[in-house]
């Protein structure tokens, strides 16, 4: 091979690299696509309710201390899983009372330990908070996080 690159080597170099990648992206679109289609991300239905909070999730501001599925900050526990680990998945009366009576008992004001602060939300603002929470455990997330406890 020569020590030199010729303008017509360089040229070939580039179209031949874009064309490769502009394949590579093509194909990985069309599988995102397809895996779409075969993977829900969400088994349950976005009603309403779980739209508003989502709301009650975004005006307090829970991801700046919580991550959801992975994403937010690591302050405080994981809460893509939370209503698997309570127990209450399937039981929307359940994970109101469950996290509205979490939520409520808060700050303990045990001395040195993270504490989350006092948030003063209606019982419509829980059951919504909740709602979401739920959907949230209802998404295919391929095995995220990797242990129960987030």
């Amino acid at each position: 091979m020569r020590d030199v690159m010729t303008k017509s080597m360089a040229r070939n170099v580039f179209y031949g690299g874009s064309l490769f990648f502009i394949a590579i992206f093509l194909g990985l679109s069309v599988h995102s696509h397809i895996y779409a289609v075969n993977v829900s991300t969400a088994q349950a239905e976005l009603t309403p309710e779980v739209v508003a909070g989502k709301h009650v999730w975004e005006r307090n501001t829970c991801v700046n201390c919580h991550s959801l599925l992975g994403e937010g900050a690591y302050f405080a526990p994981e809460l893509g899983n939370v209503m698997v680990r309570w127990g209450v998945q399937d039981d929307p009366d359940g994970a109101f009372e469950a996290l509205k009576g979490w939520m409520q008992a808060m700050p303990t004001g045990i001395e040195g330990r993270r504490q989350m602060p006092y948030f003063d939300l209606t019982d419509a603002e829980y059951r919504e908070l909740s709602e979401f929470l739920r959907w949230t455990s209802f998404i295919n997330t391929q095995n995220w996080p990797p242990n129960d406890a987030g």
